[in-house]
This record gives C-alpha cells, structure tokens and sequence, in this order.
C-alpha cells in the first residue's frame, strides 16, 4: 500500500481551494476538445486560489479601511481595480448583474404556482368559486341549524300553552 504523501506542518488554509471537480468540469467546457495535463491542472487550481486569496485579502483590507464588518460586491470591484485588473472589471459587473437578477427571480418565483402549468387568473377564478361554494354550504348549514331552533322553539311553546291537568289521580 502506497503511503500518502501528507506534509506534517499543513495549515487549514492549505484546505481552502476551488474543488477539483469543479475545476476540471470548468476546464472541459472551456476547452472541450483539449487534454489538458493533471500538473497543468493542479497548477491553474492553484493560480485560481491564489487570484481568490489576493482578491479577497485586497477586498477584505478595503472593507476595513471603510469600518464595515461585511465584504461586499463593491468591494471586489475596487479590489480588482487595486490589483491591476481592471480589465475584468466589466466582466465582473455582468456576472453580478446576471446573478442579482437571478436572485430576484427565485424570489419572486413561486415555484408551486408556475409548477401547476395553470395560469395565475384561472387559480384566482377557481379560488373564488370555492370560497362562494364554502359560503353556500356554510349558509345552508346555518339555516338548518335556524329552522332545528325554530321547531324546537315552537314545540317549547306549545307544550308551555297544553293545560296542566293537576287531578292527582294517586290513591
């Protein structure tokens, strides 16, 4: 069995990079009909954590110098800006745009309703019949509990208006 080659002294930074199988999948669709070698592999995984590192040291180091607590989106732009890469700034406005407005989206989206394949107006019209079907069965529940007090209150009254026959016929 082969012994896993593990330096001793590996800091928990040494675990913070972009997965392997995300990378190799970026690489496929970016270059799908290009092999590209495991050391180039590991060297680009490893200039893509670098860039992620600097990038967000430089954001990190903007959000403080402005006594914020949470690093955002504007931040990066001016830390690309910073690091002399400014020409991905365009990029990166597209990119937060795009996922900005896909957000938006999900949480407009109701994913039951759109699921249904009816639409919204038809749901609303069937809404309202049921809610005139429940009235409808609501009312004729109360009107027979009504007309139940009614003959029990009529009989009540007739059974106060029979003469009481006091002749005790004990012995």
């Amino acid at each position: 069995m082969a012994a896993l080659n593990i330096p001793p002294t590996e800091t928990p930074e040494d675990d913070l990079t972009i997965p392997r199988a995300a990378m190799n999948k970026m690489i496929k669709e970016l270059l799908p009909n290009v092999r590209v070698a495991n050391d180039a592999r590991e060297l680009i995984l490893n200039c893509c954590t670098e860039f992620i590192h600097l990038l967000s040291s430089e954001a990190n180091e903007i959000c403080n110098q402005q006594q914020k607590k949470t690093i955002n989106a504007d931040h990066i732009l001016v830390s690309l800006d910073k690091l002399g890469f400014g020409d991905y700034r365009a990029d990166a406005e597209s990119v937060l745009k795009d996922c900005k407005a896909m957000a938006a989206k999900k949480r407009r989206k109701c994913t039951r309703l759109e699921n249904l394949g009816i639409p919204e107006e038809e749901l609303l019209r069937q809404q309202q019949e049921l809610f005139a079907k429940a009235r409808e069965e609501q009312m004729k529940i109360e009107q027979q509990q009504w007309q139940l007090l009614q003959a029990a209150a009529a009989q009540q009254q007739q059974m106060e208006q029979q003469p009481v026959d006091d002749d005790d016929d004990y012995c």
